[in-house]
């Protein structure tokens, strides 16, 4: 069983910075785990403590039953695919997949069928006597992949492979990555900034901020109920629509007052918001969550607002505008004609629709 468990892990520099703080995760055997946030938040550093690449400062990190703490990189039965891929130069395309074999003593045949077996997987069997500067950019990726599956490790750490990538180039990645993994069934731990490549590719994703876990779950767990606004924020393209409102009781109905707007709290929330009625929270509704308002909505879940700009992209249109004194941007069907500088009048789905406390920023 190639589950990885990480307990209580920290992570203190010699300058006082404290990188990662109390991070408890299960990864599954088989699962494909990400670790995403912005830059500084903790994930590579946690991923290196993983591969034996940083010293951990305390706590435990386990594959299968085996404490790996004190172990070194090459007994930890893991290997890793780098951001820059990390090729020789010097050395041919089989011969920078079999070094690793070679350094463990492998027998040439073994070496030899390993190779050609995960070439033959990744589609690279022309490549193998060329050197990485005669390789395009996903050619040298499917080597540095290769370079690790030949290993048969436990455990794939992949640190954000792709982005030195183009943007199509991306996507077919992310597609190769998905379809190779449910072919090897090994263990991933997968870090990225890109929360589009933790949607697409993570059986689960981990989202971390300032060194701490902020949610665990399946990628559309954290699209529908995330733990708190950042996560709300962070998941989703484009992001989260969040405004400050007042809540107020009016004979019993609760209402979501900001400038230019007053909305109906949906029923659903509407007991666990009353606790913050007289005071104010953010509403969070995510762009697909609202449309153009028709005679069909109700007047309690729409406002009126101007256009700002207009981005039609050919599948959809972002509509930008402004609501409650902030930028907020609706995404609606291709076939709607909008101005800039247009009034228009906007309806939420109220199944759709968040909030979360002013101070803590939890959801509620």
């Amino acid at each position: 069983m190639a589950n990885v468990t990480i307990r209580n892990l920290n992570k203190n520099y010699e300058n006082g910075f404290h990188a990662v703080k109390d991070v408890n995760l299960e990864i599954r055997d088989k699962e494909f785990m990400v670790l995403v946030g912005p830059s500084g938040c903790g994930k590579t550093t946690t991923l290196r403590m993983v591969a034996g690449l940083e010293e951990i400062t305390s706590g435990e990190i386990l594959i299968g039953t085996r404490v790996i703490n004190d172990l070194p990189p090459m007994d930890r039965d893991i290997a890793m695919v780098f951001q820059n891929y990390a090729l020789y130069p010097h050395k041919s395309v089989y011969q920078n997949m079999a070094f690793g074999l070679q350094m463990r003593k492998y027998p040439d045949a073994e070496i030899r069928k390993r190779v050609q077996d995960t070439a033959e997987i990744l589609g690279i069997e022309s490549l193998l006597e060329r050197k990485p500067r005669q390789l395009s950019g996903g050619q040298r990726q499917r080597v540095a992949v290769g370079r690790a599956i030949v290993r048969h490790p436990q455990v794939f750490l992949f640190d954000e492979p792709l982005s030195n990538l183009d943007a199509m180039l991306r996507v077919q990645m992310r597609v190769e990555l998905k379809r190779l993994h449910e072919r090897l069934e090994t263990t991933a731990v997968y870090v990225t900034h890109d929360q589009v490549e933790a949607m697409t590719l993570g059986d689960r994703v981990v989202v971390m901020k300032d060194g701490w876990v902020q949610q665990v779950g399946e990628p559309l767990e954290l699209y529908g109920q995330p733990a708190n606004k950042f996560v709300a924020g962070f998941i989703g393209s484009p992001a989260m629509n969040f405004v400050v409102v007042a809540i107020s009781d009016s004979g019993g109905v609760l209402w979501a007052d900001a400038e230019g707007m007053r909305l109906k709290v949906p029923p659903q929330l509407a007991q666990r918001v009353r606790a913050h009625a007289g005071r104010r929270m953010t509403l969070g509704v995510r762009p697909e969550a609202l449309h153009l308002a028709g005679g069909a909505d109700p007047a309690e879940y729409s406002f009126g607002s101007a256009v700002d700009v207009v981005e039609p992209l050919g599948n959809e249109i972002l509509v930008n505008f402004r609501a409650g004194g902030v930028p907020m941007v609706a995404r609606v069907d291709p076939g709607v004609r909008v101005k800039a500088h247009e009034s228009i009048r906007l309806a939420l789905d109220p199944e759709r629709v968040h909030f979360f406390d002013a101070q803590s920023e939890a959801a509620i």
